[in-house]
Order: C-alpha cells, then sequence, then structure tokens
C-alpha cells in the first residue's frame, strides 16, 4: 500500500502515498469554533424519509486490499438527497452524524405517538397520556 502521510494541523488526517484520505477527520467541530447557524428549520420526517430511501451498499476504495468492505451511501446519492454544498465526492462525518440524530430523533417521536394510541386503543392511557393506575387485587 505504501507508507502513510500524517498531516498533522489541528485535525489527524491519513492519507495513502497517493495523498489520497484514507479515513476521515477524527474530529469534525471543535466546540471553540464558531458555526454560523442557518435560518433554516429542519423537518425530521422529511429527512427521516430521505434516509429510507437512501441506496445503501457495500463498496470499497480501489486502493484497498480485497477483503476490506465498507457499508454506506455512495457520495453521489447522499448529495443527491440532502445536498449540503458539499461536492459529491464524499460524505462528510458532521453531516452524516446530524442526519442520524435528526432521523432517529423523528423514529422517537413516531414511537412515542404510536404508543400513545396504542394505550388509548388498549384503554390503558387517560386522555391526558399519563398511564391509569393498575387495578391489582
Amino acid at each position: 500500500m505504501g507508507p502513510l502521510i500524517l498531516k498533522l494541523s489541528g485535525l489527524i488526517r491519513l492519507r495513502n502515498r497517493h495523498h489520497q484520505p484514507i479515513a476521515q477527520p477524527l474530529h469534525d467541530h471543535r466546540d471553540d469554533a464558531s458555526p454560523e447557524p442557518c435560518p433554516s428549520a429542519v423537518n425530521g420526517y422529511e429527512i427521516l424519509a430521505k434516509v429510507a430511501e437512501l441506496p445503501i451498499s457495500t463498496w470499497r476504495y480501489g486502493w484497498e486490499p480485497d477483503g476490506v468492505h465498507h457499508l454506506g451511501p455512495m457520495a453521489q446519492d447522499w448529495k443527491a438527497a440532502f445536498d449540503f454544498g458539499q461536492p459529491d465526492t464524499r460524505i462528510p462525518a458532521v453531516d452524516a452524524n446530524g442526519v442520524t440524530l435528526v432521523a432517529v430523533q423523528a423514529l422517537y417521536r413516531l414511537v412515542v405517538d404510536l404508543q400513545q394510541q396504542v394505550d388509548q386503543l388498549r384503554g390503558t392511557a387517560s386522555p391526558s397520556g399519563q398511564e391509569k393506575p393498575s387495578r391489582s387485587g
């Protein structure tokens, strides 16, 4: 595979002999940085729907040994689904983490809503959503 070059500039980036990245940065965002908030709100259900439609496959970089495989979306499919302004040649981990967290939050809200509906249908919850005390003898 050739020698690895470590570039130290606040973040560690591993590169192969062709200076191609072989790993994402270990840190995507430092807490002392000042990110600029975007004015648009995020609809978790829309993000969740995009995640559900995102093609996922196994793949490997051409320079990796044959036995090495990765699981995830192709960068081009990611760009088509989420277009955060990045090129379609990589998926920034900070964006993947954000999409994952929003999707998990949307799933959580769906589960809570469905559980409340089930409880109401079974008669185990009061209209306020609080569980009725059980009548044990």
